[in-house]
């Protein structure tokens, strides 16, 4: 326990390895999911499932890991939703590229990433960003969360008709579940128990067992699957090409803004952030991420960065490396558990995320509401995050509108260099975006 304090630094941070541990715990069954979603999407760009299965595990093992003993954050790293379905079903689909050509596309991307990262590229831009945007960010973050929570659970549905978003069907068992477990959760909350979001998801995880809602794994422990059909298949070459070069530009945007995001949100929520509103040494989880980027193509999946699931151990109190080291731990044994994780039922992981998406939220009151040309910016990140089902265009849209608001009142003087950077960078990316 002496070595794991000094090495993570826990007395610093007011933290224990038993909470610690518990956040880890907390965090990979809040995402555990993408273990199967992930390969599920991207079999629609024809990637063998079980390959690309085995891809997300170790690009999560791996990049998770290395935050965790680099960084020291608690941070997860996994492929990210969006943009996996931004490969399968545009660039694949609608484009007709081959998996392997939008891997070396996604690989690409991760170089250019990891160049402004050595550059100290990221770490300027990132400081830069108005105060009122960063709120939004975490709020933003939390209201998408909820959405993902919200249609994993069956509480709310998406149907092509006149009225887009509907109610889920509360008759169904397994929705029903998903709502009582949601409660569970938030009365354990109000009432401080420390361990709310673990008892619910254990709670609802064995009633869906015993209702006979969620079958039992077939079996606990089986090989890890193969993943020779997606282990260096990227195309570099293919993707240098002038079509491709739309398709690199929107991953690199969507890759630097979703992680930038994450990592702001997430921390904030921690407390992580110094009194600039900024995190120390922040250089560090964007090497992470820009090594990761590189490393997910080459094991066959697609882009990844700091998950915004890592909130769920944040708010249990998760505060170090070591949760990071302990979610890693939890992926490289899913290898051979897969089953067993694979069977925690939507309803208990939706309801997790539901009520750390609350949680998150609530940073919209330190919003300056008053202030309409930093107000208005900041509900265009928050609203076009979930509207849009994607973090980045969320963002793209809040840094586009910011320095228009600033202008047309005669406040063009706020906007500093970077923020106009980030203008053009975003300005460009809805120009370009392979719609």
């Amino acid at each position: 326990m002496a070595f794991l304090n000094k090495l993570f630094h826990l007395d610093e941070y007011g933290t224990t390895v038993k909470t610690e541990a518990y956040a880890g715990f907390i965090t990979f069954f809040a995402m555990a999911y993408i273990i199967v979603v992930n390969p599920s999407i991207l079999v629609s760009a024809g990637m063998p499932f079980e390959a690309a299965m085995a891809a997300t595990i170790l690009t999560a093992f791996t990049g998770t890991l290395v935050m965790g003993i680099y960084a020291n954050r608690p941070f997860a790293i996994a492929p990210f939703m969006g943009e996996n379905a931004f490969i399968a079903f545009t660039v694949c689909g609608i484009m007709g590229y081959s998996w392997q050509t939008a891997l070396g596309a996604i690989f690409l991307s991760g170089i250019l990433l990891m160049l402004i990262t050595l550059m100290g590229g990221r770490k300027v831009l990132c400081e830069s960003i108005p105060y009122n945007l960063k709120c939004s960010f975490t709020a933003g973050i939390g209201l998408f969360i909820i959405l993902i929570g919200l249609l994993n659970t069956g509480i709310i549905r998406i149907e092509g008709s006149f009225s887009p978003v509907h109610i889920g069907y509360f008759y169904e068992s397994n929705v029903l579940l998903a709502v009582i477990g949601l409660l569970i959760i938030l009365v354990l909350m109000v009432r401080k128990v420390r361990a709310a979001i673990f008892i619910g998801l254990i709670v609802t995880t064995i009633a869906a067992f015993l209702l006979g809602l969620s079958p039992l794994p077939e079996a606990v422990v089986s090989m890890p699957p193969d993943i020779t059909a997606t282990f260096m298949q990227m195309d570099v070459a293919g993707a240098l090409t002038f079509g491709m070069l739309s398709v690199i530009f929107s991953i690199f945007i969507l890759s630097f803004l979703d992680t930038m995001t994450s990592i702001i949100g997430v921390s904030r929520e921690g407390g992580l952030l110094n009194g600039e509103g900024n995190l120390d040494n922040i250089e560090k989880p964007f090497l992470v991420d820009s090594l990761a980027n590189m490393a997910a193509p080459v094991f066959g999946t697609t882009t990844c960065g700091v998950f915004i699931e890592s909130a769920s151990g944040v708010t249990c109190g998760g505060r170090t490396g070591l949760v990071a080291v302990f979610i890693a731990l939890l992926f490289g044994a899913s290898l051979f558990f897969a089953p067993l994780f694979a069977a925690i039922p939507s309803a208990a992981s939706g309801a997790v995320l539901i009520a750390v998406g609350f949680i998150m939220f609530r940073s919209i009151i330190d919003i300056d509401f008053k202030d309409m040309t930093e107000y208005l910016p900041a509900i265009f990140a928050v609203v076009m995050m979930s509207f849009t089902y994607n973090i980045g265009i969320g963002i793209c849209s809040a840094f586009v509108v910011y320095p228009i608001m600033k202008a047309v009142c005669g406040r063009i003087h706020e906007v500093n260099r970077s923020t106009w950077l980030f203008f053009f960078l975003c300005l460009g990316f809805f120009i370009l975006y392979p719609y």
